[in-house]
């Protein structure tokens, strides 16, 4: 391979996480009209999001157990390919029924999609630029928050919902055409068994603390963003109109935050998940304080999202190391614990807001959610060095 074609695979394996978090997130901005269009209130709508999630959750195993010995290059072309009909799929939705299972089908090869292309990416470099690699491919879903979810979302209102899932089905066709023009063939392992990895995989307690690490200290993150557009209005006091400010914010830390993950990945993995774990903490405490004072609360919004995706690539990477030979399996409940980090967060901070403690409470909920992560990842540690035989 020349030097330039493992930067252009990455590259196209980026463009399906752009167009991957471009598709999750625009249908929190379009869901009025959605509502509308399959005649639905827009509370009803929105579990179209919780059935995309359920799917990113449900299809993780499922679709990792299967494909473990299958070629790598292959199933990256598969997986989006059904992304690209399920998204066609949720375009053509004749009603809610049909549009709730075609958005959980579509979650379905999401996190799967992501573990693979994080195995294909590692493998492309040289093992100390393994951090970048996976940075590289989660970058895409980031840069999706600054520049896909705004501009579907514009797409959404001025051409109608149904233009958005088929952009997003466009954009997937575009991924496979990628693939399949740079991503050298990798043949899977023929020794690999979904049964073997799952068993090994399910059956390692550091692959629990890692997941459960996400799924608890990231949905800090999630508490906080999932209430954004109320704090800045309610609590700070601001404009309607300046809300799209801080989503932007929110999604800038995203992108520095991923790629600092990269560079911190290459010092060590596991101190970057503390270090990352604790700054998100800290900056919901400030966020907290920080919320009464309008635009003072622009900058604070930005480190909380860097310092908490500090966190989204170095558990992946952490899953990958301590999967063992269950490296399919590792490298993509990564993303299923990401989800569940999505639903925890937004879960608890919708009880203290309904308790009446207000729309800034949901930052001290993560906080708590950000330190007992932080507690899980020592606790991991402790098992390891308890584990290690003394040279």
């Amino acid at each position: 391979m020349s030097a330039a074609r493992p930067g252009l695979a990455i590259l196209a394996l980026a463009v399906g996480g752009f167009t991957i978090g471009t598709t999750e997130f625009v249908t929190m901005g379009v869901l009025p009209q959605v509502a509308h269009g399959v005649h639905v209130s827009v509370p009803t709508a929105g579990h179209i999001i919780s059935a995309y999630a359920l799917g990113v959750v449900v299809g993780v195993p499922i679709l990792a157990f299967f494909g473990a010995a299958l070629p790598r290059r292959g199933m990256l072309v598969g997986l989006m390919t059904a992304y690209a009909a399920f998204n066609v799929l949720s375009a053509a939705a004749p009603t809610y029924a049909v549009l709730a299972v075609g958005r959980f089908l579509c979650g379905m090869p999401h996190g799967a999609y992501f573990g693979v292309a994080s195995l294909v990416a590692a493998s492309l470099v040289e093992p100390g630029r393994r951090g970048r690699a996976v940075a590289a491919v989660m970058l895409g879903l980031s840069i999706a928050n600054v520049v896909g979810v705004p501009a579907a979302t514009w797409l959404g209102e001025n051409v109608g919902w149904r233009a958005t899932y088929l952009t997003s089905a466009g954009l997937a066709g575009i991924t496979v055409l990628g693939i399949v023009a740079v991503v050298p063939r990798m043949p899977g392992d023929s020794e690999a068994s979904g049964r073997t990895e799952a068993r090994e995989f399910f059956g390692n307690l550091q692959v629990w603390l890692t997941m459960a690490a996400g799924a608890i200290g990231f949905g800090g993150f999630f508490a906080v963003y999932s209430y954004v557009a109320k704090t800045v209005t309610v609590v700070g006091g601001l404009e309607r109109g300046t809300v799209p400010v801080f989503v932007l914010a929110l999604g800038l830390g995203m992108v520095a935050g991923t790629w600092l993950a990269g560079e911190l990945a290459a010092i060590s993995v596991f101190r970057s998940l503390i270090g990352g774990g604790c700054g998100c903490g800290v900056f919901l405490l400030v966020y907290f304080v920080a919320a009464p004072h309008g635009w003072w609360l622009l900058p604070v919004a930005f480190l909380v999202s860097s310092s908490g995706s500090v966190l989204v690539v170095n558990l992946q990477l952490r899953l990958m190391d301590v999967a063992g030979n269950a490296v399919t399996l590792g490298a993509a409940m990564n993303h299923a614990a990401l989800n569940l980090a999505n639903a925890l967060g937004a879960w608890l901070g919708g009880i203290v807001i309904a308790a009446g403690h207000g729309y800034r409470a949901p930052a001290l909920v993560g906080a708590v959610l950000s330190v007992l992560g932080v507690v899980i990842l020592l606790w991991s540690a402790a098992a390891h060095r308890r584990t290690v035989t003394p040279a």
